[in-house]
């Protein structure tokens, strides 16, 4: 009887999964990455130059990452500027060169990809992006 079972469970439950696996190499394709990972992959990249523009641009006076205080006073953390207002709103200042922040803040212009980039890095650190 266990005998019995036992080819009953490989026959109904093992044997199906097997089969599908086994299939002939015809019939398997490597699937297209959704759109959600081809999109994972470039925030990946506006990530590091978000990163890195920060790093060269911004932490003299703001705390970049996701703990520290910032060097300046008046300086924000990016971590909490998403408690002020929508990161995204920090787009047409940052490409306008308006000057924006504490009083001292120097003014930068950015091109387009640059700001992307940035936004993408701050976005990442906001307190509740953890």
């Amino acid at each position: 009887m266990v005998l019995m079972m036992r080819r009953f469970f490989f026959a109904g439950v093992i044997l199906p999964f097997v089969v599908t696996a086994c299939g002939s190499d015809a019939e398997k394709s490597t699937p297209d990455l959704p759109a959600s990972s081809a999109q994972t992959i470039e925030k990946s990249e506006a990530f590091y130059t978000g990163e890195a523009i920060a790093e060269t641009m911004c932490a003299a006076c703001h705390a970049i990452g996701t703990e520290g205080k910032s060097t300046h006073a008046d300086a924000p953390p990016f971590r909490t500027l998403s408690d002020k207002f929508p990161i995204d709103a920090l787009a047409e200042p940052l490409v306008e060169g308006i000057m924006v922040g504490h009083p001292d803040m120097p003014e930068f212009q950015f091109d387009a990809n640059d700001v992307e980039a940035l936004l993408t890095y701050i976005e990442s650190v906001q307190l509740g992006a953890r």
